[in-house]
């Protein structure tokens, strides 16, 4: 049995159980047919060992590897929700790109900027030289009468001040009247977006050759973030049918696009 060189608090990752292809199928058929939860949970605990060898490419990349294999876990979750036995893939095949997609996610959303030293130093000698000249002089200086004092350009003074800023979410709310609130990014210019008018009316007109069905299941999967499975259960078919519709849908649009 492989050895994995990653430690995760509270698993021993020398004793996860590894499922055979045959005992996937039969759990999947009892979760998909019968929504047998305990089947779904066999099958996560039963491919662990599938999220510690992806975690393993990206463990240099963060210190807490814990929280990377969690969220390894919750890809490999959504993978287990959204599997099709019809198209006669294994899981790991269809697996592993989505637990990778939600490390790399997970780790491009979580990564703070790092300061370099040396514009940590002159930010702090810049807040002192601020502080002593206003002392001194009874009113605040510019970054410019504080550059001239240490001796360094103007520039580097203003980039050693804004790397102390902290970073502000795309979404951080700017503005709200009591009605619907504006958000940040829909403050910025998009430039590329002149250019691509054309594209999204053909886009659009694409769209209204589908079917109400099959708006409803892209609504549903690729705006809201539902599950197969959970719009199975809303329109009261099976999960492969979604998966059918879904894929008929997106071939459609390709088509229509090409």
């Amino acid at each position: 049995m492989a050895k994995y060189k990653v430690d995760i608090t509270g698993v021993n990752t020398n004793e996860l159980e590894v499922l055979t292809n045959e005992e996937m199928i039969e759990l999947f058929k009892k979760y998909q047919n019968d929504h047998d939860l305990e089947a779904k949970e066999k099958l996560i605990n039963g491919n662990l060992k599938l999220v510690l060898s992806i975690l393993q490419k990206y463990s240099s990349r963060t210190d807490n590897l814990d929280d990377l294999f969690q969220i390894g876990v919750i890809g490999l979750i959504k993978a287990i929700d959204n599997f099709d036995l019809s198209y006669g893939l294994k899981l790991s095949t269809y697996a592993c790109p989505m637990i990778a997609g939600e490390m790399r996610r997970y780790l491009r959303d979580n990564n703070m900027l790092r300061v370099s030293r040396s514009l940590k130093d002159l930010a702090y000698k810049t807040m002192q030289m601020k502080e002593f000249l206003t002392n001194k002089n009874g009113y605040v200086p510019t970054y410019s009468e504080i550059a001239k004092e240490l001796e360094v350009p103007e520039t580097d003074v203003l980039i050693a001040i804004e790397s102390t800023y902290e970073p502000i979410s795309m979404y951080t709310p700017i503005y709200n009247d009591g009605g619907d609130t504006i958000y940040l990014y829909e403050q910025i210019e998009d430039k590329k977006s002149h250019d691509n008018k054309e594209d999204k009316m053909a886009l659009v007109m694409a769209i209204n050759d589908l079917t109400k069905r099959e708006k409803d299941i892209l609504n549903n999967r690729y705006i809201i973030g539902k599950t197969q499975m959970e719009i199975s259960k809303e329109l009261g078919l099976s999960q492969a049918q979604v998966s059918r519709i879904e894929s008929n849908a997106i071939k459609t649009l390709k088509k229509i696009l090409k």
